[in-house]
């Protein structure tokens, strides 16, 4: 039998699944590279959440403990499929869901696909996901002074990989 408590918990986990879904499937798709997996993944993450929904003390960590199971979830299928499919740039833009902070920029695109996944995922969860580093930390499951360090290093690479991209474009 279902509390009280138990009820506002999947009404609220319910209501954040609907608001921010798009942003769940982009997380997924981060990792998989595919619709389909993607897709796979957020509904996993779901079921995975709808299951342990009773174990969050605190809806107030919701979103972030949501988050922390998608991640896994991708990262498990990763594991679990062994690959890492590659999508031209015509196919994203068509799967991409039209939304202002989604990648406008190609080249910021283009040179956070170059990164590697562990400074990738802290860039898109930290200023595409608008998530405070320490729970960004708590979701990768890493303490806080190497997600901040992650974070300098993938900002440093994308800087020197702009730049780059501005000279290829100044003398191209």
């Amino acid at each position: 039998m279902k509390t009280r408590n138990a009820f506002q918990h999947e009404e609220i986990f319910v209501q954040l699944i609907r608001e921010q879904k798009e942003r769940f499937y982009l997380l997924a798709y981060n990792y998989t590279k595919n619709e389909q997996d993607a897709l796979d993944v957020v509904q996993d993450s779901i079921q995975k959440a709808m299951l342990s929904l009773d174990r969050l003390e605190n809806v107030e960590y919701m979103k972030s403990w949501f988050y922390k199971i998608v991640v896994r979830t991708a990262i498990d299928f990763l594991r679990k499929h062994k690959r890492l499919q590659v999508t031209d740039d015509d196919t994203l833009q068509y799967l991409t869901p039209a939304q202002e902070d989604v990648y406008e920029n190609v080249d910021l695109e283009h040179a956070l696909e170059d990164l590697p996944q562990m400074y990738r995922e802290v860039v898109i969860l930290h200023y595409f996901e608008d998530l405070k580093l320490a729970d960004v930390a708590d979701i990768l499951n890493i303490k806080l002074s190497t997600a901040k360090s992650r974070l300098y290093k993938a900002l440093k690479l994308l800087k020197i990989q702009m730049q780059d991209v501005k000279g290829e474009t100044a003398h191209g």
